[in-house]
Order: structure tokens, then C-alpha cells, then sequence
């Protein structure tokens, strides 16, 4: 698995906090049997830049916490966090900036593999195995 990190904010996250995001994808790729060889993009970016491409892709003119954009072949696609709305929420749930950033790399990476949340038996579904790769990285709630 070849994943490419980038940062676009001022300052760069803990060495150990971008190797979980790493472990994350891994382990979202193990537990659901994908090719290990695959590339994925993983990046971290401002509200402004995330902004954007949500008014792109999405047409809703706001900043959000992740967007998973899947491709075609060996590269499964592109996660881009934001940070600032990780920190935030991060905040608000009363947990650790590197939690919150594990549970938005699994979720941006089920997006990529097919999961969605628009019913209520695929949010339950994409729920579960957010937890399944949370857990098998050691991240609980």
C-alpha cells in the first residue's frame, strides 16, 4: 500500500498521528480483503481549500470535515481532511484531535470502497466497520 500524505497547513501533525492514519488504511484494506498494492492520496488541508472543492464536487458552498474522491484501477482515490473542523469536532465530542482523525480517514476511506450513508441500514452498515478498523488500530471511543 503506497500512501501519499500531504499537509497544507502551517504546521505539521505529529509524526505518530500521521503513521495512525496510515495504520487506518491498512487496516480498512485487510479487513476488507483489497489489494495491498493500491495507492491512495491522504491529505490535510484549510477550511478555504476544502471549502471549495465541496462547492465543486458537492455544490454546497461550506467547509466540511472529509471528502473521499474514488478513482479507477490501482489508486483507490483521494481522502482530504480538514483540519481546523477535525479540531473542532474533535473539541465538541470531547476526545483527542488524533481520534477524530482516525474516524475520518476510515470514514474517507469506506466512501472510497463503496460505502455511503444515505439510508438507514447503510449508515448502520458504514458505522460498523468504521468501528471494526477504529478498533483493530486500538482507537475506542
Amino acid at each position: 500500500m503506497k500512501v501519499y500524505y500531504s499537509e497544507s497547513n502551517e504546521t505539521a501533525l505529529p509524526l505518530h498521528t500521521q503513521t495512525l492514519m496510515k495504520q487506518v488504511i491498512s487496516a480498512g484494506l485487510k479487513l476488507h480483503h483489497i489489494d495491498k498494492n493500491a495507492e491512495l492520496s491522504l491529505s490535510l488541508v484549510t477550511p478555504e481549500e476544502i471549502q471549495t472543492l465541496n462547492h465543486q464536487y458537492r455544490n454546497k458552498n461550506e467547509p466540511t470535515d472529509v471528502l473521499s474522491f474514488p478513482s479507477e484501477g490501482e489508486t483507490i482515490g483521494d481522502i482530504i481532511i480538514c483540519l481546523e473542523k477535525a479540531t473542532e469536532q474533535a473539541s465538541a465530542y470531547n476526545h483527542s484531535l488524533e481520534r477524530e482523525l482516525a474516524f475520518l480517514t476510515a470514514h474517507g476511506f469506506l466512501h472510497l470502497i463503496g460505502y455511503d450513508h444515505i439510508s438507514t441500514a447503510d449508515e448502520e452498515d458504514m458505522l460498523q466497520a468504521q468501528k471494526e478498523i477504529l478498533s483493530y488500530v486500538g482507537v475506542e471511543r
